[in-house]
């Protein structure tokens, strides 16, 4: 029981992760309907950033604690994150308002490969390590209660807990506050929203923003834990299983999506995969959404479409 436990808890981490990326894709496809395949690019664009000026800054400006060098690095990077936002939204999704969802989707994965391409020519293309002090020792937990008890990476706890209060005041935002309320009312409807006096490009530049602080947080966490290299952009891809799960137009969604798969995918790999050899892990996202695809393509908490004639 100890040793299922341990699986279900790493999957609750990694699914927690997986859900702060994917969330990065419900923002944006919320607020403007266009589905940014660019995300993965900005979680590698930003880590660049990070890990970067984390290592640059520190010597050049005589700052001797880690703490303070980490700070100034963040928020000189979520300014580079928030220019980058403007400048996509204003050098090319304001150009492509109504067009085709196809051309909306091939712009995102031009940009993609065009921050790819930037990030590693500003930043260098070596493997960086961001060091922002997660602890990296495991814990036992419950000893009491199991025999030996229950193993738990410290780093991915503290990992799911930054993601988990990041999803909370994402949620009370969206909520309570007026800004997010625009949001939601230019995600139901442009034009009503707009004929109520409220500006779309400012909507997008910000939901752009807030997609580009999601990304540079994911970008931390996920470059702490595996470094900050090329591949980084890739993890992204486990989002979009996680957003067909949950519907790309719900918050709650990519949550409760991000934990299944997260969870799914440790328990198949451990209880599953001895018999077909392993490997599991890597594709039982993009099959399970498939299946999704298949019986319910609007997700879990996703809007049911219907085309009336």
């Amino acid at each position: 029981m100890g040793f299922f436990l341990e699986t279900v808890i790493g999957g609750l981490m990694s699914g927690m992760l997986y859900s702060l990326i994917a969330l990065g894709f419900v923002l944006i496809y919320k607020a403007s309907g266009v589905f940014n395949f660019a995300q993965g690019a900005m979680v590698l664009f930003a880590a660049l950033a990070m890990a970067r000026f984390a290592e640059w800054l520190p010597p050049r400006m005589g700052i001797d604690s880690k703490l303070l060098g980490n700070l100034i690095a963040f928020v000189l990077a979520f300014i580079i994150m928030i220019g980058v936002a403007w400048l996509i939204e204003r050098l090319c999704l304001s150009k492509l308002v109504n067009q085709e969802g196809i051309t909306l989707l091939m712009a995102t994965l031009g940009i993609a490969y065009f921050l790819d391409g930037l990030g590693q020519t500003i930043f260098g293309a070596d493997i960086y390590k961001i060091d922002v002090g997660l602890p990296k020792d495991p814990v036992f937990l419950m000893e009491s209660t199991f025999p030996g008890g229950v193993l738990v990476s410290e780093e991915d706890l503290y990992a799911a807990l930054i993601a988990a209060v990041l999803v909370a005041f994402l949620t009370l935002f969206f909520q309570k506050t007026g800004t997010g309320r625009a949001l939601r009312a230019v995600a139901d409807d442009h034009q009503a929203a707009q004929s109520i006096g409220i500006p779309l490009r400012h909507i997008w530049v910000i939901v752009w923003a807030v997609a580009g602080f999601v990304a540079l947080v994911a970008g931390i966490i996920w470059g702490s834990k595996l470094g900050v290299q090329f591949s980084l952009s890739l993890v992204a891809l486990k989002a979009l299983p996680v957003v067909i799960l949950g519907g790309l137009t719900s918050v709650p969604g990519a949550i409760i999506g991000g934990l299944i798969i997260g969870v799914g995918e440790k328990l198949s790999e451990v209880y599953i995969g001895p018999f077909f050899g392993g490997g599991i892990e890597i594709w039982f996202a993009y099959v399970l959404a498939l299946v999704f695809l298949l019986v319910r393509p609007q997700g879990l908490f996703g809007e049911k479409i219907i085309d009336r004639i």
